[in-house]
Order: structure tokens, then sequence, then C-alpha cells
């Protein structure tokens, strides 16, 4: 974060009682700073540059001049052109007495030396050169002129048109009427922005498109965020003080939002709001006192903005990733497009390509060609018996990796028991059992009483994922675990079930228990992916966090569409990240929708869960609430819902 200084205002101050002398309106900061870049431009100058610019009055709805009224007049007469970036305008209203040029900049620029080589090469016809490029901008006497002429045709015509409001859903809006607080940009490291958002926070000014205006022209002023909500920020003009009447939604990492002193460094123009422009005579003396020693983002914020929203992935490179269809096995697919690191996966035998599946780039269901074989994991052949021309194997670095583990001593085995997030129905922790031990620490899980003959909805999760938990750890975080489908010894007890079934539970010092500060908070919103329709990103709000496991919930549906989520998971996103990536959202379900869940909601939940057509889990049973009397393991009870984010003991092995 840079602080602002007394000395680029200063500059600018200093810089307008110059120009005062040469051209004055009555919003006080519109001639210094748009009229920066060009004191700073070449100093050589030729005789037409000491030429004064006719006054402009303090209205600004058109140009006047000696009582003349500037109109495009028809045809081409009275209009002049440029002898250095071309632009045609005005005559009367282009600089110097022989109406050469358009501005001081194009007549400064025109009488220096290093300039003679692109005006030769416009006369000849030829491209300019990328500094000429940057002098082409239309002046602003010019462009008035052409509002005045705009003006008057807007009077001769009929207005027939009114404004069309826009649908669709504004998380501004969202938040604004519900009061509402989205989870922050640091609490998602895979996003953009999320290891470099700094201490962006409220008081933080920005230079924004300043929307209550009716210059022709597009003028900026300073604005402070009031509130920020991912990556969206509430915004207020400076003047304004404690009036919201104009305060605006907008996202800190969109292409119009910039630190304070870029409209100088830009030569932009800083003009006041319409409706408080009257209310200082002295502009630049209010923003030297309200703007010394506050915020502002850093000079280099855009490039970061763009850096971070670079992907390494790109289209046809090929992947192995899980089979929708058969979660025991992978597939090869190849990445069709990439739209914020979400990759849209078209697997390799799709002759139309409709046979897809989205994943984020760092999701752990997709790996490098090979890595199926390597780790003895099982792997549908594709019937292509070659590569498919422009497609090629995406680098093994791309992927995400995961911690290394050491299996040569105690260790997970097969018939070992556990609790896992059914892949099928992510709003339930299941009753588990490790159905194969493969390579590099990857454990094949199938999940009690209904799993296929086949073995084809066993699911593969690494030792250290975050899905995966000890026995009774739903027990001592007052979550319900789901049972076995069938048991009727009811209510579940694990004690029971491990003698009953002669199982042993896997040892609680292999789980992964490492839990991250990460920044969560019980009803924070934010976006999430739908993962039984990963296609979708939604709506969503966090109502319950255990330890680094969150419960998501889907802002207009039923409890029973929840998932649990990793806090560290890639399909979770900042509000506003879809605006910034360009990706749809899908907005809370409307109050049509809420009211016919109740008779539709089995037909919802089917076609929310085609994306894994395994097969389907029976609902989450209600199950009271009582401590395991086991004999080998003594719990201690957690803290349910917790909120500290410290790493934490979630069970202690009773020692013989």
């Amino acid at each position: 974060m840079q602080l602002i200084g007394v000395v680029n205002l200063k500059m600018v101050t200093e810089h307008s009682s110059r120009s005062e002398r040469k051209r004055r309106d009555s919003f006080g900061m519109f001639d210094g700073y748009d009229s920066c870049s060009e004191d700073t431009s070449s100093s050589s100058s030729s005789d037409e540059s000491e030429e004064e610019v006719a006054p402009l009055p303090s209205s600004l709805p058109i140009i006047k001049n000696n009582g003349q009224v500037y109109t495009y007049p028809d045809g081409k007469s009275g209009m002049a052109t440029c002898e250095m970036c071309g632009m045609v305008g005005v005559r009367d209203a282009f600089y110097s007495k022989t109406k050469r040029f358009c501005s001081v900049s194009c007549s400064r620029s025109y009488s220096s030396n290093s300039k003679k080589a692109s005006i030769l090469a416009r006369l000849q016809g030829k491209p300019p050169t990328k500094k000429a490029k940057v002098l082409q901008k239309q002046p602003l006497v010019a462009k008035l002129a052409a509002y005045a002429q705009y003006q008057a045709t807007l009077q001769n015509q009929v207005k027939t048109k009114t404004a069309v409001p826009v649908e669709g859903f504004s998380w501004g809006n969202y938040i604004t009427s519900n009061n509402l607080t989205a989870a922050p940009v640091t609490c998602f490291k895979h996003a953009p922005m999320g290891t470099c958002w700094g201490d962006i926070s409220e008081g933080v000014r920005v230079e924004v498109p300043n929307t209550d205006c009716s210059l022709p022209t597009k003028v900026f002023w300073i604005a402070g965020i009031v509130k920020l909500a991912g990556y969206n920020a509430l915004l207020r003009y400076e003047g304004f003080e404690n009036d919201s009447s104009v305060d605006f939604w907008c996202n800190v990492c969109g292409s119009d939002i910039h630190p304070v002193g870029w409209c100088a460094a830009s030569g932009k123009p800083l003009v006041p709001p319409r409706t408080i422009q009257h209310k200082y005579t002295n502009w630049k003396a209010f923003l030297v006192k309200r703007l010394t020693g506050a915020k502002t983002l850093p000079p280099d914020f855009s490039q970061k903005v763009s850096e971070s929203m670079q992907y390494p992935f790109k289209p046809s490179m090929r992947v192995e990733v899980v089979d929708k269809t058969h979660l025991c096995r992978t597939r090869v697919a190849v990445v069709d497009s990439v739209i914020g690191g979400r990759l849209r996966l078209v697997y390799e035998e799709s002759e139309d390509k409709t046979d897809d599946f989205w994943c984020h780039m760092y999701s752990p269901l997709i790996h490098h060609i090979g890595w199926s074989r390597s780790i003895g994991h099982r792997f549908k052949r594709s019937d292509i018996t070659k590569k498919q021309d422009g497609h090629y194997d995406a680098p093994p670095h791309l992927f995400a990796k995961v911690k290394e583990v050491d299996p040569s001593g105690e260790w997970f085995k097969e018939g070992m028991k556990l609790e896992a997030i059914d892949p099928l129905n992510l709003s339930a922790i299941c009753v588990a059992t490790i159905r194969k031990v493969l390579a590099d620490g990857y454990l094949m899980i199938g999940i009690d009483g209904s799993e296929a003959a086949d073995g084809s909805d066993w699911f593969c999760y690494h030792a250290t994922s975050p899905s995966i938990f000890p026995v009774g750890f739903c027990e001592i975080n007052a979550i319900e675990l789901t049972p076995p489908r069938g048991y009727a010894k009811l209510p579940f007890k694990w004690f029971d079930y491990l003698r009953e079934t002669d199982s042993i539970a896997a040892p609680v010092k292999l789980f992964n228990k490492e839990v991250p500060n990460h920044g969560f908070h019980i009803r924070m919103k934010l976006e999430a992916v739908d993962l039984m329709e990963p296609r979708l990103v939604c709506v969503a709000t966090v109502t319950r966090i255990i330890h680094r496991l969150l419960r998501i919930h889907f802002d207009g549906w039923e409890e029973e569409y929840d998932q649990w989520v990793d806090c560290e998971s890639p399909d979770l996103y900042p509000v506003g990240w879809c605006q910034l990536t360009g990706y749809q959202l899908q907005p809370p379900a409307p109050q049509t929708a809420r009211d016919s869940q109740s008779s539709s909601s089995k037909q919802k939940k089917k076609a929310k869960s085609q994306q894994y057509k395994g097969h389907k889990k029976m609902t989450s049973l209600q199950l009271k609430e009582e401590l395991l009397d086991g004999e080998e393991y003594n719990f201690l009870q957690g803290a349910s819902d917790q909120e500290s984010n410290g790493s934490a003991s979630y069970y202690i092995k009773q020692e013989p």
C-alpha cells in the first residue's frame, strides 16, 4: 500500500498556479491535472506554443469564445487538421494563431527533433511509431466543441427512449440491502491477487471515472473505499462527506480503478462531481488536506492484477482426470478453455466435444499424463491410438503438489475404517473403508453400505487430504455421521460397528491435522462451485467452520444442497471473482423456486448430481449426540464451529 504524500499534489498545485495564467475554469482541479502531461513533455516549443488559450466558462455545457458558440459546421468549412497527430476538429478551437495544432502537446512535439521521424512517417502514409501514438489524444477543447454539437442535435430530436433497468444479480445491492459481510480476498490464495492483496481496506483512496458529470470526455475524480466485499468496493467520491446518495460499487481489480496520482501522470482530467462542484472554491487545497498521509493502491497494482490472471494451462493440453461416470478410474481429457484458472476439459474420445468436465487447474482431480500408471490407479485407455494434431501433454510441474509421506512405518492398510466426505453427496460425511493402498500416499476409499460390486464408485484420496478423517471426528465436532445404508443398529456407535465388522480404525496420527489461519468466519459471503454440477459458480455463504472444514450453503437453496469443503479448496472464490474473470455467476434461487423446493426437491437434487453418475447416496440420518464409550480410543470433545483458525488437537489416543 502506498501513502499519498504532499509532494505529488504540491507539484500539481504549483503547476496550476502557472497554468491559471493560461487557462482557468470553475473546477480548479481540471486544468492542473489535464495539463500535467503537457507541462512535463519536451521543453522545446515553437513560437505558437506561447499563444494563450481562450478561457472556459464555468458551466462547460458548450464552448464559447467572444460570444460565439462553437459547433461543427456543414462539410469541411471551418475545420482544421493537426499537423502533428492528424486529428480533425473545429478550426477556431485549435491552438495557435495559425491553427496548425490541436493542443500545446502537439505544438511542442512538432518542434522537437525527436518527433521529426514520426511526422515524416505520417506524411508518407506509414504507420505512426509507438511514441507517436501516445500523443494522439483528442484535445479537450475539440471534444467539448463536439459535445456542443451533440447537445444541439439532441435538442432537435424527440426523446422517445427510456432507461432500461439492468436485470440480473448485483453483489453490491445484495450486500448493502442485507448488511452482509464477504470473505476477504486473502482467504483465497489460488485466486487472482490472493497472495499480494496487501492491506487494501476501508479508507484507501483511488482515482475512478466521474459518472456525476455531463462532460463528453471521460473524466475522473478521487473516491474512498467505504466498504470492501471481496474484490468489490463501495466507493464514495471525495467531498460528499457523510452523504451516501452517490455511493457506488466497483471491482477494485477493474481497469477503471487507479492509484492517486495516475491522472496527473497520464494527463487525465480530475473533475469534481457536478452535485458538489460549487461546494468548495479551491478544490486543490481541499484534496491536499484530505489526501496527505492517506493510503492508495500501489503504483504497480494493475500490473500485479494482470500477472495474477496469467494461467499456465493452455487449450489443447492433455491431462488425466477422474472419469465422472466411474469414479474409480481416470481418463485422458483435453483442455478446451481456461476461464479464471478453471478448466473446461473435454474427454479425448468425445467427438462432438459435449462430454466435458469442469475443474480448477489446482484441483486434486487432474494429473499429468502417466500419473495413473505411476501410482497404480485404474485408467481407461483411450480408443484414440495417437494424439490428435496440436494436442500435447501438459508439463507435470503445472499440477498441484501433494505433501510427501513416509509409508515405510505405520501406515494405512486395506480394510481400515475412517470417516470421509462422500464425493457423490458432498453434504454428508460417511462411514468409509480403505479399499486399496496405492503408491505415493494415495488411497482408494469406499463408502460403507453403498459400494458398487465392481468398485466403480471407489474414490481416490491422498493420505493428507482434508476430506478424510479419523474415526470419531464427527462425534467430537457435533457433525452428524451418515451410517452405512441399511445399518439397523441406531444410533450408530463406532465401537459397536468396529466389533461387528471385525475391523480396526485407521490410526489418528496418520491423518492431516494441520489447520491454517484461513480467515473465514461464519456468515461470510463468497462465490463457490457447486461440486455436484462443477460448471456452476454460485452465490454462497459459510454456515459452519470445523477447524479447516467449511460448510458451504448455496443462497436460496435448501440445506440438503450444502457441501463440506476445505478452507483451501480451489473451488471457492472471493465476491466479484466471476465479474473479474468473465465467468457466469449463478444468483440465489428466486422466491418462486424456494416455494417449490419442498415439492420438487428430489427432482432438483437428481438434476444437480448428474455430474457424478455413480450410485445415489441416501440422505444423512438425524443422529442423537452422544459420546462413544469405546475401549481402545478416548476422544476429547472438540470445539464445534470454531473460528479461531488455529491448529487444534482433534483426538487423543489412549495409551495402553
